[in-house]
């Protein structure tokens, strides 16, 4: 049997094969890209139209009780709930994730004070660290300071200080997936809550929030949610921690913002952590990408995820050219997320020619290329033309032509 045929059965008998009908993907590119921004769907398509010209153009600011579109932070973090493994009424869709982070960590110091410090790890998706940084800066040394450490060295460090960790789900760079159970129980051991980043997990692993005992979380929905460029980040709070304090009170946050009091009053439950009013278009196209998922069970995603990038790796390692790529990603399907990330010596440059040729990729310094596989819409034979059109480039070193050294401001 040929390795295309063989990629060729794996695609007939993917019982996942036609969710990439409701997607709008162009027919001359290979999309691997899905963990920095996942496609337009469908159904995002039609419901922003129905939106912008029927809702918006005909009703006007009625739409906001008509349509429901105050409830949309909340119905949409719903719709989220199930994704995450948590219960009704802990996930909120509003701001973005860096926003959402600095309400997560706040709350968290103020729920375990006095302790007063904020781990996090040394190779953190960076926005995670600055907002860290600047909530200190913002609060002082006297009620916060933060920690850096390595996620290998966690077990060995004392925590007896410690208020909150802040980790992530998997790592951006690495793709390593990061065993959420063990550790969270090892926070609270330690008397530490946890705020965990499910950027690059929410969509394609089965996350349980709810059976992790997990007190935060935070995350985007751009991703492999597929709900657009700049979507809206979202937020978990288990339901024990919901009364805590805000300190980005917002008037949707208030217990009555339509009666404009001069004074803030928290509303009860996650809507509390609403700031200003939210985007209506930006709201419907998550509620409409999220949609899809209400036809598929994460298990068999997550199933899919790793038969694709398994597949990938099985074809690099036997590509002609591909013997001095160093693979980053962990081959454990325990450890691993939905994708996989190489290191590659004048890794830009070869991103670019693969761009250049129709494999959607990304790079990240300093020399990482990053394959991202959604199992909604990604074919194992693409997986194997992407590992054969790699190898290919770098044994005839295509990636050589000054026009793939020129670099773009989004990389």
């Amino acid at each position: 049997m040929t390795t295309w045929k063989a990629s060729a059965e794996l695609d007939a008998a993917d019982p996942l094969n036609q969710l990439r009908l409701q997607f709008v993907l162009p027919t001359d590119k290979i999309y691997l890209d899905g963990n920095s921004l996942g496609p337009l769907s469908r159904n995002v398509r039609e419901h922003l139209t129905l939106v912008s010209n029927e809702q918006w153009a005909e009703d006007l600011i009625a739409g906001w009780n008509t349509h429901h579109w105050i409830d949309l932070p909340l119905k949409v973090g719903n719709q989220l709930a199930p994704i995450l493994g948590a219960q009704m009424g802990e996930v909120l869709c509003c701001d973005n994730l860096s926003i959402n982070l600095f309400k997560c960590l706040a709350a968290a110091l103020e729920l375990n004070a006095p302790r007063k410090k904020i781990l996090t790890e040394a190779h953190h998706f960076p926005t995670d660290n600055y907002i860290a940084q600047g909530l200190s800066q913002l609060l002082g040394g006297a009620r916060c300071e933060v920690q850096h450490v390595a996620l290998e060295d966690l077990e060995h460090t004392d925590l007896h200080e410690v208020a909150v960790i802040s980790l992530s789900h998997v790592n951006f760079k690495t793709g390593e997936l990061r065993d959420m159970e063990r550790i969270t129980q090892q926070a609270h051991d330690a008397g530490c809550l946890i705020v965990w980043d499910v950027a690059h997990s929410a969509g394609v692993v089965d996350i349980d929030l709810t059976q992790h005992n997990v007190d935060m979380a935070v995350g985007c929905t751009y991703k492999f949610l597929n709900a657009g460029p700049g979507a809206p980040g979202f937020l978990f709070m288990a339901q024990r921690h919901q009364h805590v304090s805000v300190v980005l009170q917002g008037w949707m946050g208030h217990a009555n913002g339509f009666g404009f009091e001069s004074h803030y009053r928290p509303v009860e439950g996650i809507a509390r952590f609403l700031t200003g009013t939210q985007s209506v278009l930006a709201m419907a196209a998550v509620s409409a990408a999220l949609s899809i998922f209400e036809s598929v069970s994460l298990s068999d995603i997550r199933q899919k995820s790793l038969a694709l990038t398994d597949h990938f790796l099985a074809h690099l390692a036997t590509t002609e050219g591909t013997s001095s790529i160093k693979i980053l990603t962990p081959r454990d399907h325990a450890n691993r997320g939905s994708q996989v990330s190489l290191s590659i010596a004048y890794g830009y440059p070869v991103s670019q020619a693969l761009i250049d040729r129709g494999v959607i990729v990304d790079f990240r310094e300093p020399d990482i290329v990053r394959f991202g596989f959604s199992p909604l819409y990604n074919r194992f034979s693409e997986a194997e033309r992407a590992a054969n059109l790699l190898g290919h480039i770098l044994l005839t070193e295509q990636f050589r032509n000054p026009c793939y050294t020129e670099r773009r401001k989004v990389t």
